[in-house]
C-alpha cells in the first residue's frame, strides 16, 4: 500500500468557486455501492461503467450487486439511506434546507483495482450532472 501510495501524482490546486447557497441548490448523489435496479445489469468485479438511478425509484425495486468482504451489508438491507440518502435530500428539499433533487443519480462499483480506468465513465456522469443542473453531487463511498 505505500509503494502505490507513493506513485500517486498530486493533483494540482483548482481556484476556489464559491458555489450556491445549499437552499438554492440542486443535489444529485453518486454512489460506490454498486446499487442498480432489478432489472439493470448486476455489476461485476472491477466494473468500470455506471447506472442510473431516477429520483422516484422504488427501493423495493433495488438491490446491490457489490460484494466485499470489507463490509456488512445488512445496513443497508435495514435503511437504503446509510448507503443512498435520497429519502434524507427528499426531507431536505420539503423543509427548504435545499433547493431541489435532482431527477437522476449515479450509482458505480467500489473497490476499484485502477482509478484512472473510472475516467470514462466519470467524464460522463459530470456531464449528465451537468444537464441535469446539478449543483452539488454527494459521494457517498462504500
Amino acid at each position: 500500500m505505500r509503494v502505490r501510495a507513493s506513485q500517486m501524482k498530486p493533483v494540482p490546486a483548482a481556484p476556489w468557486i464559491t458555489p450556491k447557497p445549499l437552499r438554492e441548490s440542486r443535489v444529485a448523489i453518486l454512489s460506490t455501492a454498486g446499487l442498480h435496479r432489478r432489472t439493470d445489469p448486476p455489476f461485476i468485479a472491477g466494473a468500470t461503467d455506471f447506472r442510473i438511478i431516477p429520483e422516484d425509484v422504488d427501493w423495493a425495486d433495488m438491490i446491490m450487486s457489490h460484494i466485499s468482504t470489507n463490509f456488512d451489508r445488512s445496513a443497508f438491507q435495514q435503511d437504503t439511506n446509510i448507503w443512498f440518502p435520497l429519502d434524507r435530500l427528499r426531507e431536505m428539499a420539503k423543509d427548504g434546507e435545499i433547493g431541489s433533487v435532482a431527477d437522476w443519480h449515479y450509482s458505480i462499483m467500489g473497490a476499484q483495482p485502477s482509478l484512472p480506468a473510472l475516467g470514462p465513465s466519470g467524464e460522463e456522469i459530470g456531464a449528465l450532472l451537468a444537464k441535469d443542473e446539478v449543483d452539488i453531487a454527494l459521494l457517498i463511498p462504500v
